[in-house]
Parts: C-alpha cells; structure tokens; sequence
C-alpha cells in the first residue's frame, strides 16, 4: 500500500491502555505492511458532511493485514475523545499510509538503539521493540520512558517485561511508585548517565514525544556528545 490515496478500515478489536488511552485494531482494505516507526492518517466525516483528519502511530509493524493505534485522549482534542471513548468493534474510518521513512528502524541496523519516549510518544517506540523481537535482531534495545505515573504508561504490561535484548528505565515526572529511587521530576541531562547507551556506544536514537519534550531531549543529547545524524525525532502537537 503506498502512502497515496485513502482507504476503509474497520475496527476490530479496542482494549484500555490507560484510563485515557485505548488500542485500536483496524483492518485496512488493501494494506500490505508498514515499517516500524511509521504513522498513518485517519479521517472522520461527520454526518453533515464536515471532515477531521489526523495522524497517529502505529503500534505495529510488518505484513500482517491490520494495523494497530495507540490513542491517548486530549481533553481539548477534537478527535482523539472519539476515538478512545466512543468507537466501537465494526464502526469504519477512513485510513491513509503508512507515512514516514525517516523515523523508522530496519532490522538490518546493527547499531545499539536508544529509544527516548514521553507520554503517548512510547506508541511507534513499541513497535520497534516489538519488530526486533519478531526479527530476532541481536541490536542492544534500551527505552527511556518518562512518563506521569505508573498509570499513566501506555503498554504498561508489555514494557515492564520486555523482550530479551530490550531495557526499559522509567522516569516519573509526577508520581512515582512508592519507595522509588529517584524522585519525581522530569528527564535531566544526569538520567543519560545512568539510563542511556553512552556517546562511545555510537547509538541510533529515537526520540518521540511532545515537541517541548523532544527538542529538550535532542538538545541534551547534543550536549553530551551524541552526532545530531543520530538522533531522530518525531513530535507531536494537540490532535
């Protein structure tokens, strides 16, 4: 499927992620595989003809024919309460994608892979630690996840039993869980220190995340060594 043109998806499966944020499965009518790292648009017709398009993460990856959103709910957001409160198994959207050959992870990559989320930022990050896995890449993972509380992590289950080959370190700017080493407060320049593949490592970086939250990162990140060629960044705004 190229990234021209929209097609059907149905919903075919949601859970809860958070209390404000859900996983969506859709089965796109002639999708054929995505990399991990990529996103897709999705548009809404209202009945009186007003349209609302948006772009979101994939959670996964690869040949298989349906795709999987992770959606955090904006209180201000004009589609993302839709999507996590009130669709449903059956309902249809309209799909475009996948989109983004910057942002992605190849398997073929040899280099240690560092991943830096904040919030919802985790979603394409998970379906790079989900493709190495399926690939049995032997790349070091490790994922720096900063993120409110510990029921504020979207894939909390999945990330708090990796994959071999995949670290999580967790930063909890808010709430922390009782008896935690650091205190809360959000990712320091220090936390490369101690959760980070270091310069000499020569790691791919993915940061993914608020664009306050990514350009901070990028910028510790440059500060402390690491080639600006090897950071990639993916923001997002309100949606």
């Amino acid at each position: 499927m190229t990234a021209i043109g929209w097609e059907t998806a149905e919903v075919i499966a949601t859970r809860p992620l958070t209390d404000s944020s859900r996983s969506i499965r859709l089965a796109v009518r002639g999708w054929t595989r995505s990399l991990p790292g990529q996103h897709v648009d999705l548009r809404l017709t209202a009945e009186d003809g007003y349209q609302a398009v948006r772009s979101y993460s994939l959670a996964s990856s690869g040949a298989d024919s349906t795709i999987e959103l992770g959606v955090d709910r904006l209180p201000d957001g004009e589609v993302s309460p839709y999507l996590v409160d009130d669709l449903e198994v059956g309902d249809q959207l309209e799909v475009r994608g996948p989109l983004g050959g910057w942002f992605v992870w190849h398997a073929a990559e040899t280099r240690p892979v560092q991943l830096i989320a904040g919030g919802s930022g985790v979603v394409p990050l998970v379906a790079m630690i989900r493709a190495r896995a399926a690939a049995g890449a032997s790349a070091p993972f490790r994922l720096l996840y900063s993120v409110r509380s510990p029921a504020d992590a979207l894939y909390r289950s999945f990330l708090e039993e990796p994959p071999n080959g995949t670290t999580v370190d967790w930063i909890y700017t808010r709430q922390p869980p009782l008896d935690w080493p650091r205190v809360a407060g959000r990712l320091r320049s220090d936390d490369l220190d101690e959760y980070a593949f270091a310069v000499a490592d020569e790691p791919l970086i993915f940061v993914c995340g608020s664009t306050p939250f990514a350009e901070r990162v990028s910028g510790l990140l440059i500060d402390r060594g690491h080639p600006a060629d090897a950071i990639r960044i993916e923001r997002y705004g309100g949606i």
